[in-house]
């Protein structure tokens, strides 16, 4: 999980799950981009839509728009780096 500036680990051998860290490093830039607080509230609004639309609470937190852009992109390696910013607006 992260929560702004850091990334909140179940267990130590998630360390090096690259795949997973990247997928959270990608919600950080997504919090840094809304100046946090506003991330949270509309990741909480998209999921309650979702909530509603998919009657699902899997199928709804899948479908969080922060959560396509960083499943999307968790196994590339360099696209932190390149830039991609506000990239979630891309999947609305």
């Amino acid at each position: 999980m992260a929560i702004f500036p850091f990334i909140l680990l179940k267990n130590v051998k998630l360390k090096t799950d690259w795949s997973m860290i990247n997928h959270e490093k990608i919600h950080l830039r997504q919090q840094l981009e809304l100046l946090v607080l506003p991330f949270y509230i509309l990741y909480l609004i998209n999921y309650l839509i979702n909530l509603v639309r998919y009657k699902n609470h899997h199928a709804a937190y899948l479908n969080i728009i922060f959560e396509k852009e960083a499943y999307k992109y968790d196994l590339d390696r360099d696209y932190l780096k390149n830039g991609n910013w506000y990239g979630w607006l891309k999947i609305i």
